[in-house]
């Protein structure tokens, strides 16, 4: 394995070599030698078929078909586990490289502080106007539950240790006995993830997700950020000589976990409740711990007058102060878990607001600083504060996420039950007209009464009123914005601001959410501009905006969606041009604006490298902040671990620095015209296929494991919006893990090849296309997307799928898509002028083709799963053998991939 890998790559080589060495004795131990040859069998086979040898394919179908449903389950397990092992080792690769760059110190690394501090000043930018920007900076980065991790959390808790182990080998000159207890320590622990089942036996709950989404700020984020502001402060005080005040939090942190009830009917209000408490408490236990460990540090006698005026005559004054601290961050947690269980709080004081808690530990700040003792403060009282700020008092701010329909509804059933008309029956006009005047009266139109006991609502109804409830009674700080999926026109959003108005009206005055609309779909995006305009037209609106939410209004746009809607190339222009919309709405009236981007963890969801996607965005629409959102498997990935986390951090902030600072590349109008007739004409393939081809649904079914992935127990949503249906009615996730699963990622490029093919035939059509590649980051880094995933595709595995599990009736369409892929990836090598796929990309290409010997089983054991399961009768005895055998394949192909949706 180590020699696949050149000098720079060598120690990630042998970090795989070891660990595979690991996992083989563990076979042997564990499962015997026969087990341990026949993996090792289906091993070499696979890698000789991968390099072109079809005697070779041959052998291993056969031997593949041969096997018992057990030993299927066996091998599987073992590549899986081989597969993920490879990532623990990438990983740490990444982090060694970082240290390698920043232990070098010559050339910094492309997308660190560093980098980016240097480039500005090169391109003019002014040091004072840099740290300016650096302390306004608004970036959020927001977990979603959305279920595409599909390693249990014991799994991930297992990585994690070889991960710390494989660590200490880099930054330690262990002894040869000191490596021989590292090695049998990597041992240990791959046995007992050899020993863990790989498949979760029931789905999540939310709360299930919301206690993993805390695990990581509790594991990882509560040590990356401040390591992460520290590296921050001492660029920004070398390159523009100020330093990163206290006060400031570049980034901050959202969740939906707990919140989003889009289509999800297990988020519930006391879901939401519940999650809400889980976060506050699981702040106040890492609060007290950390105060515990400043009070060891802060043993000093001397102190400010305003540090004495407040313990009196105290030996160790700031230890007595922040055992006051200490003891209230301890009743606030006793309160929180009497709220969980139900049971009556006692009465001693909490922390309710961030400042109760901030001003003891500022009093110490400014106490140490007057007594000559700043190195100190400058330690773990430091890090304490940028906690304080960034976090908060529950690490991150709820969101909510609710339907339009479901807004509409509950005011339907309102509006009848008060005998004033059926609101879902009145037009547009009439539903403003009825809304501004019911707000701008400011009294309530909802009794109060019906927020905690709506009797006689239907469930849906019920669920929106008392979602407000709980709301309204959350403290400040806690929640974030409430955003409105399929938003539409202007009621969609008032609705949302009466009805939480009168919940706290009637509950309590809990904070203030600022509603947030969301546009998804192709048709959403393009009238975005428009609905915004609309809302700025409303005399009440517009004064809301202006009084409570400081000139600032934030839009959702959704990626997931709009691909599904639309296909990957028509989407992305959509949203380019849906952004560029907003920010000429939000200009004309003097609104700042801030752009949430839903983007999904692969590529056809939107997803891809995050510094590359900011600054690509168009030039305005990044003004300083950014809402993003991480999901499923990327949370892991991207979070991880502290140095994983902190180059994730890092890249985040300057790239949108860089978009805030640098001018973007407007594009030319012949640009324009060009990217409308490739949007049209990809948008017209892709509807061409997945809408209108009547075989596609059929065909979809058969070939990809789509219906089987209920089985995996990998989130609380359902996967689809409503039973029955076609791709319409299912969720983007496992639209998109389905053909993850087979290789063929369709939903990435599909379009693409022949919007690319009908425009390079046109006169100077490619010659100007490699103008806009070369000129325009939006085009450029879409493409390299695209590249990307066509390089991690196999259409000779996906033709495998069709030839054991496809109707001979559908085979021509998988042999037209084939065909499409073959089109597209001829045009973008065309394009570019490359030979090969990735060529300007030796590292991806080189894991990719590293990987493909090892996922290529597990696509080969899977259709033949598939293809016995779906031979059996639901209740047949082999079912579950098989089952739980398919699922371990499906687990193994999404870790070979690095993504599932």
């Amino acid at each position: 394995m180590s020699s696949d890998f050149p000098d720079k790559q060598a120690p990630l080589g042998q970090d795989i070599q070891l660990l595979g060495e690991v996992l083989g004795e563990v076979l042997r131990s564990h499962e015997g030698p026969t087990l341990y040859a026949l993996v090792e069998q289906v091993r070499a086979l696979s890698k000789s078929a991968r390099g072109g040898d079809l005697q070779a394919h041959g052998q291993l179908l056969a031997l593949i078909h041969s096997l018992s449903v057990d030993d299927m389950h066996r091998v599987a397990r073992a590549f899986a586990h081989f597969l993920n092992l490879s990532n623990i080792a990438e990983q740490q690769h990444r982090v060694r490289r970082r240290r390698q760059y920043q232990a070098q110190g010559a050339s910094p690394q492309r997308g660190s502080i560093d980098d980016c501090f240097g480039r500005l000043i090169a391109a003019g930018v002014e040091p004072a106007a840099i740290a300016k920007s650096v302390c306004e900076l608004r970036v959020e980065l927001v977990l979603t539950a959305h279920p595409t991790e599909v390693r249990r959390r014991t799994v991930q808790q297992q990585h994690q240790a070889l991960a710390w182990l494989l660590r200490s080998r880099d930054l330690l000159k262990l002894t040869p006995p000191e490596l021989a207890k590292n090695r049998a320590e990597l041992l240990r622990v791959v046995s007992a993830c050899w020993a863990t089942d790989d498949v979760r036996l029931r789905r999540p709950t939310p709360e299930d997700e919301v206690r993993g989404g805390l695990a990581v700020f509790e594991q990882v984020l509560w040590t990356a950020l401040p390591r992460y502001l520290r590296e921050l402060d001492q660029s920004l005080q070398q390159h523009t000589g100020q330093q990163l005040p206290l006060g400031v939090a570049p980034i901050r942190f959202g969740s939906w976990m707990g919140g989003d009830r889009d289509g999800n009917p297990n988020v519930t209000p006391e879901t939401t409740a519940r999650a809400c408490m889980l976060a506050r408490w699981m702040a106040a236990d890492l609060y007290h711990k950390d105060v515990d460990l400043l009070r060891q540090d802060l043993s000093m006698n001397a102190c400010s007058k305003e540090l004495r005026t407040l313990v009196g005559d105290a030996w160790e004054p700031y230890r007595d102060l922040l055992k006051g601290v200490r003891e209230r961050l301890m009743a606030t947690r006793e309160h929180i878990e009497a709220c969980l269980e139900g049971e009556a709080p006692t009465d001693a004081p909490i922390y309710t607001e961030v400042e109760q808690l901030r001003e003891p530990l500022m009093i110490c700040w400014r106490s140490l600083q007057a007594n000559r003792h700043g190195a100190i403060a400058q330690g773990r009282l430091l890090d304490l504060l940028r906690r304080v700020d960034a976090f908060g008092l529950s690490l991150f701010q709820i969101d909510i996420r609710q339907e339009s329909d479901r807004h509409t509804e509950a005011m339907d059933w309102i509006t009848q039950k008060l005998g004033i008309g059926s609101y879902e029956e009145w037009p547009e006009d009439k539903r403003q007209a009825f809304l501004v005047d019911v707000l701008e009266a400011n009294q309530a139109l909802v009794p109060a009464g019906l927020f905690s006991d709506p009797v006689g609502a239907p469930d849906g109804v019920r669920d929106v009123l008392e979602t407000f409830a709980v709301a309204a009674q959350q403290p400040p700080g806690l929640l974030g914005a409430y955003v409105i999926s399929m938003a539409g026109p202007p009621s969609d959003v008032l609705v949302v601001h009466l009805l939480q108005r009168d919940a706290r009206l009637a509950i309590g005055e809990g904070p203030v959410q600022r509603v947030v609309p969301l546009f998804e779909t192709e048709a959403d995006l393009r009238c975005g501009g428009d609905s915004i305009k609309a809302l700025f037209s409303i005399p009440w609106m517009r004064e809301h905006i202006r009084g409570v939410d400081g000139d600032r209004l934030e839009v959702m746009i959704g990626y997931s969606d709009s691909a599904k809607d639309a296909g990957r190339l028509a989407a992305a222009w959509a949203l380019y041009t849906a952004q560029e919309r907003l920010v000429e709405a939000c200009d004309a009236e003097g609104v700042k604006l801030t752009l949430f981007h839903g983007r999904g963890g692969s590529v056809g969801r939107g997803g891809g490298p995050t510094h590359a996607a900011i600054l690509c965005q168009p030039p305005g629409s990044i003004q300083g902040t950014l809402r993003v959102t991480e999901q499923g498997e990327v949370i892991h990935a991207k979070y991880g671990r502290p140095g994983i986390a902190v180059r994730t951090l890092e890249l985040t902030t300057t790239a949108v620095l860089e978009a805030t600072l640098l001018e973007g590349v407007v594009p030319k109008p012949a640009w324009r015209a060009r990217m409308d007739r490739l949007s049209e004409t990809s948008m017209a393939a892709y509807h061409g296929v997945v809408r209108h081809e009547p075989r596609f649904v059929p065909y979809f079914r058969a070939a990809t494991p789509e219906q089987e992935l209920g089985l995996l127990h990998i989130g609380s949503r359902p996967a689809r919006r409503r039973s029955g249906g076609g791709v319409e009615s299912l969720r983007a996730i496992p639209w998109v893990f389905a053909w993850t699963q087979t290789r063929l990622m369709l939903p990435a490029w599909l379009g693409i090849g022949a919007a690319l093919d009908k425009e390079m035939q046109r006169p100077s059509g490619t010659e100007e296309l490699q103008e806009m590649v070369q000129e325009w980051p939006f085009l450029r880094s879409t493409l390299d997307l695209v590249e990307m995933v066509l390089a991690k595709a196999l259409p000779d595995i996906a033709a495998r799928y069709d030839e054991l599990l496809v109707p001979t009736e559908l085979h021509s369409l998988g042999s037209d898509l084939r065909a499409r892929y073959a089109l597209t990836c001829r045009r973008i090598l065309e394009l570019r002028g490359r030979e090969t796929l990735l060529q300007e990309n030796a590292v991806l290409r080189r894991s990719i083709k590293v990987r493909n010997p090892y996922v290529d089983p597990l696509n080969l054991l899977q259709v033949e799963l598939l293809q016995r399961l779906r031979g059996l009768d639901a209740a047949d005895a082999d079912a579950d053998a098989v089952r739980a055998a398919l699922l371990v394949t499906v687990n193994g192909i999404a870790a070979g991939m690095r993504n599932t949706g």
